[in-house]
Protein backbone atom coordinates (compact mmCIF):
# COMPACT_ATOMS: atom_id res chain seq x y z
CA UNK A 1 0.00 0.00 0.00
CA UNK A 2 2.98 2.29 1.25
CA UNK A 3 4.62 1.58 -2.51
CA UNK A 4 1.81 2.13 -4.61
CA UNK A 5 0.72 5.58 -2.70
CA UNK A 6 4.31 6.40 -3.44
CA UNK A 7 4.07 5.99 -7.32
CA UNK A 8 1.08 7.48 -7.28
CA UNK A 9 2.56 10.67 -5.89
CA UNK A 10 5.44 10.32 -8.08
CA UNK A 11 2.89 10.05 -11.29
CA UNK A 12 1.28 13.06 -10.11
CA UNK A 13 4.17 15.14 -9.32
CA UNK A 14 5.77 14.10 -13.04
CA UNK A 15 2.04 15.48 -14.58
CA UNK A 16 1.82 18.18 -13.33
CA UNK A 17 5.75 19.27 -13.86
CA UNK A 18 4.80 18.48 -17.38
CA UNK A 19 2.31 20.25 -17.50
CA UNK A 20 3.76 23.59 -15.84
CA UNK A 21 6.48 22.93 -18.87
CA UNK A 22 4.09 22.78 -21.38
CA UNK A 23 2.21 25.84 -19.84
CA UNK A 24 5.16 27.80 -19.74
CA UNK A 25 6.98 27.44 -22.64
CA UNK A 26 4.02 28.58 -24.68
CA UNK A 27 3.21 31.89 -25.37
CA UNK A 28 0.34 33.12 -23.65
CA UNK A 29 -0.86 35.60 -26.53
CA UNK A 30 1.24 38.32 -27.63
CA UNK A 31 3.99 36.50 -27.12
CA UNK A 32 4.83 37.14 -23.93
CA UNK A 33 4.57 34.35 -21.29
CA UNK A 34 2.80 34.52 -18.22
CA UNK A 35 3.79 32.88 -14.91
CA UNK A 36 0.12 32.79 -13.58
CA UNK A 37 -0.18 29.15 -14.95
CA UNK A 38 3.04 27.78 -13.42
CA UNK A 39 1.99 29.15 -9.94
CA UNK A 40 -1.40 27.64 -9.85
CA UNK A 41 -0.04 24.38 -11.12
CA UNK A 42 3.01 24.83 -8.39
CA UNK A 43 0.19 25.60 -5.67
CA UNK A 44 -1.70 22.24 -6.92
CA UNK A 45 1.44 20.58 -6.79
CA UNK A 46 1.87 21.51 -3.12
CA UNK A 47 -1.44 21.22 -2.23
CA UNK A 48 -1.73 17.69 -3.29
CA UNK A 49 1.60 16.95 -1.77
CA UNK A 50 0.15 18.16 1.47
CA UNK A 51 -3.16 16.22 1.01
CA UNK A 52 -1.14 12.65 0.39
CA UNK A 53 1.83 13.14 2.64
CA UNK A 54 1.00 15.41 5.35
CA UNK A 55 -2.40 15.18 6.55
CA UNK A 56 -2.13 11.54 6.84
CA UNK A 57 1.03 11.54 8.60
CA UNK A 58 -0.30 14.56 10.84
CA UNK A 59 -3.69 12.28 11.97
CA UNK A 60 -1.33 8.66 12.62
CA UNK A 61 0.44 11.25 15.16
CA UNK A 62 -2.37 12.51 16.74
CA UNK A 63 -4.40 8.55 17.01
CA UNK A 64 -0.99 7.80 18.64
CA UNK A 65 -0.14 10.92 20.90
CA UNK A 66 -3.69 9.66 22.22
CA UNK A 67 -3.37 6.37 22.61
CA UNK A 68 -0.55 7.21 24.70
CA UNK A 69 -2.15 9.78 26.94
CA UNK A 70 -4.50 6.83 27.46
CA UNK A 71 -2.27 3.94 28.68
CA UNK A 72 -3.52 2.62 32.23
CA UNK A 73 -1.35 0.70 34.47
CA UNK A 74 -2.31 -2.86 32.98
CA UNK A 75 -2.87 -2.47 30.01
CA UNK A 76 -0.85 -5.03 27.63
CA UNK A 77 1.27 -3.39 24.71
CA UNK A 78 3.15 -4.09 21.41
CA UNK A 79 6.58 -2.09 21.74
CA UNK A 80 8.28 -1.19 18.54
CA UNK A 81 10.46 -3.76 18.61
CA UNK A 82 8.22 -6.32 18.85
CA UNK A 83 7.69 -7.09 22.28
CA UNK A 84 4.41 -7.66 24.55
CA UNK A 85 4.47 -6.27 27.96
CA UNK A 86 2.01 -5.04 30.79
CA UNK A 87 2.47 -1.57 31.89
CA UNK A 88 3.51 -1.01 35.35
CA UNK A 89 4.66 2.11 35.92
CA UNK A 90 3.98 5.16 33.08
CA UNK A 91 6.61 8.23 33.61
CA UNK A 92 6.53 11.62 31.67
CA UNK A 93 8.41 10.08 28.68
CA UNK A 94 8.71 6.40 29.58
CA UNK A 95 6.60 3.20 29.99
CA UNK A 96 7.80 0.45 32.67
CA UNK A 97 6.36 -2.95 31.55
CA UNK A 98 6.63 -5.95 32.54
CA UNK A 99 7.29 -9.20 30.04
CA UNK A 100 5.87 -12.40 30.02
CA UNK A 101 9.63 -13.67 32.33
CA UNK A 102 8.56 -11.16 34.63
CA UNK A 103 11.40 -9.04 33.70
CA UNK A 104 11.01 -5.35 34.29
CA UNK A 105 11.58 -3.17 30.86
CA UNK A 106 11.86 0.78 30.64
CA UNK A 107 10.85 2.05 27.27
CA UNK A 108 10.13 5.23 25.29
CA UNK A 109 6.24 6.11 24.93
CA UNK A 110 6.91 6.78 21.63
CA UNK A 111 7.94 3.31 21.29
CA UNK A 112 4.44 1.71 22.12
CA UNK A 113 2.86 0.98 18.82
CA UNK A 114 -0.43 -0.54 20.09
CA UNK A 115 -2.58 -1.45 23.05
CA UNK A 116 -4.03 -4.94 22.68
CA UNK A 117 -7.65 -5.51 23.76
CA UNK A 118 -8.02 -6.78 26.77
Amino acid sequence: MKKSRISNMVLIAVLLLTLAAMVGCAPAGGGSSSLLPLLILVALFFGTMYFFTIRPMRRREKKHDDMVVELEKGDIVITAGGMYGQVERIGDDTVILKVESGAMVKVTKGGILSIQPK
